[in-house]
């Protein structure tokens, strides 16, 4: 199990991916972990917005 710390850490790090690959377009790009990983936290913030 990890960490509060290393969950934090891998927060930061999954909306600073989110933030370059809108900025860049580099979605397209990522390797496929990394795009399920953005498409599992979108789908968790959809999940409770509603």
């Amino acid at each position: 199990m990890a960490s509060n710390k290393q969950r934090s850490a891998a927060r930061r790090n999954i909306k600073k991916a989110a933030a370059a690959a809108k900025r860049k377009q580099t979605l397209k790009h990522l390797p496929q972990r990394t795009r399920r990983a953005l498409g599992k936290e979108a789908a968790k913030a959809r999940r409770n917005a509603a």
